[in-house]
């Protein structure tokens, strides 16, 4: 089969990585337009300016089986609607269906109309508004732009200082644009996050292993929210019952009603929950496959991911039941200094094979690009490091030990990921 994988980044490398293993797969193109590593596995073919048509007019002519979309962007402006009126396979939501992260509103009044436990809100369409509703909640409160802020729309804020701050990017300087046309202020959740993915047709859905992802760019949960700085695979705080209660309680309601509303899902359905004393509550959800979540759960994927999209695009995915390979994965994130703010780039990078020939590991590329021959950085997150192993601490170490042999100018990662799984 012919098969195109939408994006360029980690996750994107990812999807292409799992793809290259399967013997279904005869060619494996990509949009990529300079990630060293995706790159290097699937052809490139830049169409990414030119619109989701031209894409669909392109993919048909090449003669393109399937297509798996990786960021939401593409999947919020409508492409899957696009290839299939061409009568082309994608995986991936519809636009209408994409909604439930392409508006933060339009998800957590679906949440309530369905009793799902999430964290009470409020939504805000002027700035003083948002500012009269954050009083009402009270510190710690949470704000956020309705729309897609690339993971950085969302802020976590512990004193007024930081609401009016929170509020004036948002909503006045508009940061994010029309993102911030409106926001949702909501009550603070007390616990501990999870990451669920669960692969969605109109057959039914199959849920994925837990993974917990690391937003903070610094240790310790400091510092601003980025695109996702390391995660690991399963979480403890996430086990067999945690998955069961999320199941019912969560993604079957919400799949229910979107169906209803005609707006069938068909793609990865990612719910970022809180473990709070009360049980699962949702924290958000995500269109598509998490960034760096990814990372850790392909690798961890045993039955052929092609098989995979395959039958989700066909919508006959409840009769192939998914297996998994017992090891433990994490991943962390090497980045450019100054993410998620302003940063430089063009770095050499270096160690690249001493690091990939390690054994249990895998290098998925973020942002790169070959120049002349030479790997340097291209963005914010540059590459993310895999370990895997038979538990944890040993999938840690070997991440840990191939992200200390690669080398760039500036490169910054956390020392923490997977702390909280040690000290359980």
């Amino acid at each position: 089969m012919k098969v195109l994988v939408v994006g360029g980044g980690g996750r994107e490398h990812t999807l292409a990585w799992a793809l290259s293993r399967s013997p279904g797969v005869s060619e494996l193109w990509t949009t990529a337009e300079k990630n060293a590593g995706l790159c290097g596995i699937a052809r490139c073919v830049d169409l990414t300016e030119q619109g989701v048509a031209a894409l669909a007019d392109w993919a048909k002519g090449q003669g393109i089986d399937l297509t798996v979309v990786g960021p939401e962007a593409y999947l919020t402006v409508g492409i899957a609607d696009e290839f299939r009126s061409r009568g082309l396979k994608i995986f991936g939501p519809t636009k209408a269906a994409a909604e439930i992260e392409g508006s933060k509103v339009f998800a957590k009044e679906l949440m309530a109309g369905q009793g799902v436990p999430t964290a009470p809100f409020t939504v805000c369409q002027s700035a003083g508004a948002a500012l009269q509703a954050a009083r009402r909640f009270g510190l710690p409160v949470v704000i956020k732009a309705d729309g897609l802020a690339a993971g950085k729309g969302v802020s976590v804020c512990f004193n007024w200082e930081e609401v009016e701050k929170a509020v004036d990017q948002i909503m006045v300087e508009k940061v994010f644009g029309e993102a911030g046309a409106a926001v949702v202020v909501e009550a603070y959740l007390e616990g501990e996050e999870a990451s669920i993915h669960a692969l969605v047709d109109e057959s039914g859905f199959q849920v994925m292993p837990s993974s917990q992802d690391h937003k903070r760019v610094f240790d310790n949960d400091q510092g601003p929210n980025t695109g996702g700085m390391g995660a690991y695979s399963p979480a403890p705080v996430a086990g067999e019952p945690v998955l069961e209660e999320v199941s019912a309680r969560i993604l079957r309601p919400v799949l229910e009603a979107l169906a209803a509303a005609g707006r069938s899902f068909t793609g990865a359905l990612y719910t970022g929950i809180m473990m709070t004393k009360e049980g699962p509550q949702v924290v958000e959800f995500n269109c598509r496959f998490g960034d760096p979540e990814t990372q850790v759960l392909l690798p961890r994927l045993k039955t052929d991911f092609l098989e995979v999209l395959q039958a989700a695009a066909e919508q006959r995915l409840a009769e192939l039941p998914l297996k998994w390979r017992p090891e433990h994965a994490a991943c962390v994130v090497l980045c450019s200094s100054g993410y998620p703010g302003a940063y430089k780039t063009g770095y050499p990078i270096t160690g690249l094979e001493e690091a990939a020939a390690l054994p249990g590991v895998l290098l998925f590329h973020a942002a790169t690009s070959c120049q002349d021959g030479v790997c340097r950085t291209a963005g914010g997150r540059v590459i993310g490091v895999t370990g895997m192993g038979i538990d944890l601490p040993q999938a840690l170490a070997r991440a840990y030990q191939a992200a200390g042999l690669i080398s760039f100018t500036g490169k910054h990662y956390r020392k923490d990921i997977g702390a909280r799984a040690l000290r359980k």
